[in-house]
């Protein structure tokens, strides 16, 4: 209850160790030697108990030694036994520093930790630091220095090369957490507890593998809406699958959705080490990019050049001073001095030279970041220009990043631009790719503010139609949709497709291509086939009744010859799609064993694979994701007027990305699809061909279990009215509500602010209301009262203004099947009821969930909130921990 439940592992008050004989160092393991050695040199200042798990007494004396953090450091064999003691004396979190234990006594240790209580970081983990706090409870050597960077690692060795790197770097850290395989504690409890971390300002991951894509995309989701989260992946897979039965299957590999999924939570994605330090460098300095248009200061036309040719090669802008500012530059420089889009400020630039020229960039509000490059000419004083830009560095604002190029000329110089705290970088290169990773942070914000309903706005489709024809299939032990049952599929969400009608003879092919009219194309339908053109199983625009004759036995024959396997249903007869303009675009779906659905999109027709032109989107879908996945391939440029033909209409191509998406959010059993090729031109879209394959599926349909990323519950909206005849919506919390909600805490009370917060501050700071706003709905819920009021205007119309009258939230437990509940009504509307609404709808939520109970503090002296409590058969508690408080708990 505000305070995060792994605070015991992360920030102890009191430590147990288990280390073996203190006596006897020679029977201690490597890692516990290790361990003694810097946490007994470092000056934590919390409580600390050495035990044995061989120590003599009763349970009652072991009781007394319970600690907030128990830390075992001993043989693998001897893990069990301290984990039963820490169990017993009712420690409340645990760390295993070991190595070698294998998922069978790993499994046995997490099973202990379970009925206990005990938050388990471990086994074969190398332990965590926390600098701020003097704890150095690892096996990672020294201490590093304290900062406001942390890391999560699932590498020991990794970590050890990081903080090793950090200490000739002067970058300092505010936790170090190595977490190995076989832990308990994993990657997204940790990301849960440094999204909550004021201490921490940046994180930097670098992780193998997940188990739980969805805990993981919600706990990354958090993370990176508050602070910026940088992610370096090891062991990419190969891309595509053996036994995919569709393009998206074969095309998509998983590299490609992690990548997609990282996106989606708002991280910035890392290819490499290297990458990762400087991007760390980076983000250890004191401000971070608000944009992508990066100012190049340099003392020589050559290197500028370079860093200009990357920073087009990575897509970042050149910022270009105003025409002011550059007139005004011009009178205190070189004269040889070139200002345009790079800053060449000549071979006989000095310190003042830089300066005014830094200063004018930090003013500036077209540059986002400066890099400031140094070549070392005879004659330049390197140090001097250094000391300058240190001098300046708290007065910048914004990012500045150094590339002192060379070596010896140049050594001193860097040191004093590391003491400063000032980025610096030996190539141009390095110095622009480091900047665009960090400024890749705010990019990926707009990304992460996206929570899109199952369901568009657009007319409802046949969802019970479409379940039907999938049960059929699977209920005749097939998978894979014939082309006409694929279409049928596409038409129940609204998705436009061509006429098409089975013809099993010659004849019927005939009837069919004259009732439908000419020209026709004919196409073999067997669902042996996935891809008909492989077999030459396509005929297009035949023109006659003799043409559809010929072609049915031609392809029949051809088919036959080289399919002899293959069960053939007929022929199906379509139209063309009359669109002679139109380009020929994929739309896609596959299922990541890990992420689910993924949607993709890109260049269709015979050559996808060679072509291999797309991108990746994981649904839900809106407008705006809609919109920025079709620019994200190359094929976007030919969607424009192109070679003599109109702009094709994208609204169209939009709208069948987000009926797409509502299909894999309705039907868990669509595994893979196919639309390829959609013709799409100036008049609109239309789906030719398409292939589904479906399968049983665990998840029950509205329930959105099969996704990575919830959707939005759209289906909480109800209106209700007020007791004075006004009415409100009561609707789930959206991330574009932080205004109101910030303006809510603002008109509030003394009074009723410090019965919510349990403080006196007059507004949320940034960090708060991005963790109130930005939610995840699987674990989490929060419905809000909105009152629309209608305000004059100067001219005697009325505005229509909305208004946040009321928040009721909760919060799942880590135990899972408990949840912790809030409460805040607006002071104008108290008395209306509205408090009453609120908790019940919340309680509803809840309960449709699955918890077992609910639960929330209420201050003492708050007798109208404990009264509303008991009027909703709370049972009303003392709470032990504090007498302020007391703890209001309801079953469901």
């Amino acid at each position: 209850m505000n305070k995060h439940y792994l605070t015991s592992l992360f920030s102890p008050r009191s430590v147990l160790i288990f280390s073996g004989n203190q006596h006897h160092p020679e029977k201690q393991t490597p890692m516990a030697k290790v361990f003694l050695q810097h946490f007994q040199s470092s000056a934590y200042e919390g409580t600390v108990t050495y035990l044995d798990i061989h120590m003599k007494g009763t349970l009652g004396d072991l009781a007394a030694s319970r600690a907030d953090l128990a830390i075992i450091a001993l043989p693998n064999e001897q893990l069990e036994s301290a984990m039963e003691v820490v169990g017993r004396i009712q420690c409340r979190s645990a760390l295993i520093l070991s190595i070698g234990v294998d998922a069978v006594l790993a499994k046995k240790l997490h099973k202990i930790a379970r009925q206990h209580g005990v938050y388990l970081l471990g086994p074969n983990s190398l332990g965590f630091q926390r600098p701020k706090f003097q704890l150095n409870a690892s096996a990672l050597g020294k201490m590093a220095q304290p900062g406001s960077l942390a890391v999560v690692s699932q590498s020991g060795a990794l970590t050890s090369s990081i903080l090793d790197w950090a200490a000739k770097n002067g970058v300092g850290f505010s936790n170090v957490v190595s977490l190995g395989v076989n832990t308990a504690v994993d990657m997204a409890q940790v990301l849960d507890y440094l999204a909550d971390d004021s201490s921490t300002q940046t994180i930097v991951v670098y992780m193998e593998g997940i188990n739980d894509a969805r805990r993981f995309m919600s706990s990354l989701r958090a993370a990176a809406n508050s602070k910026p989260v940088i992610v370096l992946k090891g062991g990419r897979r190969p891309e595509g699958s053996k036994v995919a039965l569709t393009h998206s299957g074969n095309i998509v590999g998983s590299d490609a959705i992690f990548d997609a999924a990282l996106q989606r939570a708002g991280a910035v994605r890392v290819h490499s080490m290297v990458q990762l330090f400087a991007a760390a460098k980076c983000l250890s300095a004191r401000y971070l990019p608000v944009g992508r248009r990066l100012a190049v200061i340099s003392n020589g036309g050559g290197p500028a050049v370079l860093a200009a040719d990357f920073v087009n090669e990575v897509g970042l802008q050149l910022a270009q001073l105003p025409a002011e500012i550059v007139k005004a530059l011009s009178k205190k420089l070189s004269p040889f001095a070139v200002i345009d889009e790079l800053i060449d400020l000549s071979q006989d630039a000095n310190e003042h030279h830089y300066r005014d020229v830094v200063t004018a960039c930090a003013h500036c509000s077209d540059v986002d970041g400066i890099l400031v490059i140094l070549s070392p000419i005879a004659g330049v004083d390197t140090g001097a220009i250094a000391q300058v830009l240190a001098d300046l560095q708290t007065t910048v604002g914004k990012p500045l990043i150094t590339c002192w190029m060379g070596d010896e000329k140049v050594t001193a110089a860097r040191t004093i631009l590391f003491k400063a705290g000032i980025p610096s970088f030996r190539t141009p290169e390095a110095a622009v790719d480091a900047f665009n990773h960090v400024s890749l942070f705010h990019r990926t914000q707009q990304m992460l503010r996206q929570v899109p309903p199952p369901l568009s706005q657009l007319a409802e489709p046949d969802i019970e139609g479409a379940r039907i024809l999938i049960e059929s299939v699977l209920a005749e032990r097939r998978k894979v949709l014939t082309e006409m049952e694929s279409k049928a599929l596409l038409s129940a969400f609204h998705i436009p497709v061509t006429k098409t009608i089975l013809a099993r003879t010659p004849t019927e092919a005939m009837l069919v291509a004259n009732q439908l009219g000419y020209p026709v194309a004919l196409k073999v339908d067997s669902v042996d086939i996935p891809h008909k053109s492989d077999v030459q199983g396509v005929v297009l625009n035949v023109a006659n009744a003799a043409g559809v004759r010929d072609g049915w036995q031609n392809m029949m024959a051809r088919v036959t010859k080289l399919r002899p396997d293959a069960k053939i249903n007929g022929v199906t007869v379509q139209n063309m799609s009359g669109k002679p303009e139109g380009r020929e675009i994929f739309i896609g779906v596959s299922t990541d064993e890990l992420f689910g659905p993924v949607i993709s999109f890109g260049a269709g027709g015979v050559m996808i694979e060679l072509i291999a032109d797309r991108a990746i989107e994981l649904p839900p879908l809106n407008q705006f994701l809609a919109h920025r996945l079709i620019e994200r391939v190359r094929c976007a440029e030919m969607l424009g007027a192109w070679r003599g033909a109109p702009a094709v209409d994208r609204e169209a191509l939009e709208q069948i990305l987000l009926r797409v998406s509502e299909m894999v959010c309705a039907l868990p059993q669509l595994r893979e699809m196919d639309i390829n090729p959609i013709i799409v031109d100036a008049d609109g879209a239309l789906a030719v061909d398409a292939r589904v394959v479906v399968d049983h599926s665990p998840s029950e349909p509205g329930n959105y279990e099969h996704l990575a990323i919830s959707p939005y519950p759209s289906d909480r909206e109800m209106e209700w009215p007020l007791r004075d005849g006004r009415v409100y919506t009561v609707r789930p919390l959206h991330p574009h509500d932080a205004e109101m909600l910030q303006e809510l805490v603002r008109r509030l009370s003394p009074e009723s602010r410090y019965f919510r917060f349990v403080s006196s501050m007059k507004e949320l700071s940034d960090r708060m209301l991005a963790k109130f706003t930005l939610i995840d709905y699987d674990r989490e819920m929060a419905l809000v009262a909105i009152h629309t009021e209608r305000i004059p205007a100067a001219d005697g119309s009325f505005d229509e203004v909305q208004r946040i009258i009321g928040v009721s939230r909760y919060v799942t437990n880590p135990d899972k099947t408990t949840c912790e509940f809030s409460l805040l009504i607006a002071d104008d509307f108290a008395g209306q009821g509205l408090g009453t609404r609120l908790m019940l709808s919340i309680i509803d939520v809840a309960r449709s969930r699955g918890l077992a109970m609910i639960e929330g503090l209420v201050l003492t002296n708050n007798t109208n909130m404990l009264r509303l409590m008991r009027s909703l058969d709370f049972e009303v508690r003392p709470y032990e921990e504090d007498r302020d408080f007391r703890l209001c708990v309801k079953a469901l």
